[in-house]
């Protein structure tokens, strides 16, 4: 049986939706070859609905039901990282002062989030650049949180 519930191309490339019920558990980016795949439900066509609304307007709240898998401090942080609009970022430091912790930590829950552009990782950056993405720090990687901030209307560092 198939991991995923849908296969889907985006200006990213392909991200693959797996779903926990009717909630979302994991978006993973797979390699621009991988297949598309429909949705095998109604819940996951919702989902697909909405990123294709974010990604024609950057401003689109999101609206379906997550479940991350976690502890309660990456809990904690995702919860966090949901409250910051589209086209706003803040450093690690400034969401580990918010949530009394340390950048570290908060760039090791960001690491950590199954759940990319529906909990936004993309918007905390390093003090002085980009930061991390994916727990990498150059590469496709780097490369899909620089397009998801100018995409939401920030100025981001040249590649």
């Amino acid at each position: 049986m198939n991991a995923y519930q849908a296969i889907i191309a985006t200006p990213l490339g392909r991200v693959a939706i797996r779903m926990a019920g009717d909630a979302v558990s994991a978006l993973d980016y797979l390699p621009a070859d991988t297949p598309e795949q429909p949705p095998t439900n109604a819940a996951t066509q919702g989902v697909i609905e909405q990123l294709e609304a974010y990604f024609r307007d950057s401003r689109y709240s999101f609206g379906v039901p997550l479940a991350p898998v976690g502890t309660a401090f990456q809990r904690k942080v995702r919860e966090a990282l949901q409250a910051i609009p589209p086209g706003t970022v803040l450093t690690y430091g400034e969401l580990a002062r918010q949530l009394d912790t340390a950048a570290r930590a908060i760039g090791g829950a960001c690491r950590s989030n199954p759940i990319p552009i529906l909990i936004p990782c993309h918007r905390v950056v390093g003090r002085q650049g980009l930061g991390g993405y994916a727990g990498e720090v150059a590469g496709d990687p780097l490369a899909i949180k620089r397009w998801l901030l100018r995409h939401e209307g920030v100025v981001v560092e040249p590649e």
